[in-house]
């Protein structure tokens, strides 16, 4: 799935909604039709500066929200996008809070790992390796080759192993910072990273730096 397709995920929350938006009267406006960079149709409340400021973040961050779901799901793309949906509807919801905090690109992917952790709590479902990786311009082969063994690679990690890795080392966020987000010591933090690295050195030597750099 490449950006163009992966922005249609936007508008999914808000197709689930009635189609209408509630005033401050106790009345209700009929929501109006925005067309997205993909040419198809967003609902948005008329006049709303907020459900527009989250449309636009969300259009922004979608790419790497899908790309960090793909690295969560250990390349499961289907699992990836009902996450990110799932992920969006949480933003939309929320987006009075998350527009407001300190960072919310980072607040946007804390919330991607816990919605992939609570899913992980309740399914408990296997997971499968993708036959190829999330599309980037201009991959070659040996690229492309490298980044599904990555995909593979994590997908034999624990989920709570991924999330770490996925916060410290994908989002490049310190300890005390991935501790925080994952409401874990900063010691439990250590000990997952260097135990779900040295089972990813062991599969990609030192092609490992295609995930935490060199």
């Amino acid at each position: 799935m490449n950006l163009t397709e992966s922005n249609g995920l936007v508008r999914s929350h808000e197709k689930k909604k009635n189609g209408v938006a509630h005033n401050e009267r106790g009345g209700s406006e009929r929501r109006r039709s925005v067309k997205g960079s993909n040419g198809e149709g967003t609902r948005v409340g008329k006049g709303s500066a907020a459900d527009e400021g989250y449309l636009e973040f969300s259009a922004g961050r979608i790419g790497h929200l899908y790309r960090s779901a793909c690295l969560l799901t250990g390349g499961d793309t289907h699992l990836a996008e009902d996450l990110v949906q799932e992920t969006l509807g949480r933003i939309f919801v929320r987006w009075r809070h998350v527009s407001a905090a300190d960072n919310p690109v980072a607040y946007a992917q804390t919330m991607l790992v816990h919605t992939f952790l609570s899913w992980r709590r309740l399914r408990r479902s296997s997971e499968q390796p993708i036959a190829s990786p999330p599309e980037s311009p201009g991959d070659g082969d040996d690229d492309v080759a490298l980044r599904v063994t990555l995909l593979a690679a994590l997908a034999q990690l624990s989920a709570r192993d991924r999330a770490v890795l996925v916060l410290r080392y994908w989002e490049d966020r310190s300890v005390e910072e991935t501790a925080a987000a994952l409401r874990l010591s900063p010691g439990a933090i250590r000990a997952h990273a260097l135990r779900a690295l040295a089972r990813l050195r062991a599969q990609l030597g030192d092609d490992l730096s295609i995930f935490v750099g060199s």
